[in-house]
């Protein structure tokens, strides 16, 4: 559900609502607080494979759980491709225009190392707000979700701004066309990126008690 409403409201605001930079960072950072505190408590709020594999990594989610949660939000991700697809074909909107990830301006290079970057920072940031020793509280949410849309925000222009395999993979996956074939990129970096934060957090005291 997580994920589905990730991707669901974050390329809806792409898409269907032809929303700027700004709406669209925040359309996936608020998406992100609001349903870390609806479902957090249930699943801890991970709708993101590079967040689940930093967990997996520190040992805070076993990998028979982060395994489950991965396909969770593959499938959340497709729906919501399918649904907002549906949605643009009866605006008669072409349907190969889904809020799809891609970096027509800049070279494969480039683009990986964004999405690692970014992804390391949303990750380390998670694990940082969300530990025993730097806990955020109750407020772990509203950090996480300014994150997101900040970074967002930074590189839209540059690769999309994923920061997350599974957001990426539903759009692609029924757009097809240069968004599917680089899809390599939006799921090596952001797994990447988070197993660099894993171990960045665990230098910092993440995982201490």
């Amino acid at each position: 559900m997580g994920t589905f409403m990730l991707v669901f409201v974050g390329t809806g605001s792409v898409v269907l609502a032809k929303g700027d930079a700004l709406t669209i960072g925040l359309a996936f950072g608020l998406t992100v607080t609001v349903m870390a505190y609806s479902v957090g408590a249930i699943s801890g709020g991970n709708f993101n494979p590079a967040i689940s594999t930093a967990l997996m990594v520190n040992g805070r989610l076993s990998i028979k759980d982060g395994c489950s949660y991965i396909v969770a939000q593959f499938l959340g991700a497709t729906a919501a491709s399918g649904i907002v697809k549906w949605w643009t074909i009866g605006l008669g909107q072409p349907g190969n225009s889904l809020g799809q990830t891609d970096f027509p301006k800049v070279n494969a290079a480039t683009a990986f190392v964004a999405e690692t970057l970014i992804t390391f920072i949303f990750v380390l940031v998670i694990l940082l707000v969300t530990s025993q020793k730097y806990s955020a509280g109750q407020m772990a949410p509203v950090a996480i979700g300014l994150t997101l849309g900040l970074l967002i925000i930074t590189v839209l222009n540059v690769t999309g701004g994923s920061l997350n395999p599974a957001r990426s993979f539903g759009p692609a996956i029924f757009a097809g066309g240069t968004a599917l074939a680089h899809y390599w990129v939006y799921l090596l970096a952001p797994l990447l990126g988070g197993v660099l934060a894993a171990f960045a957090g665990r230098a910092l005291g993440t995982e201490e008690d």
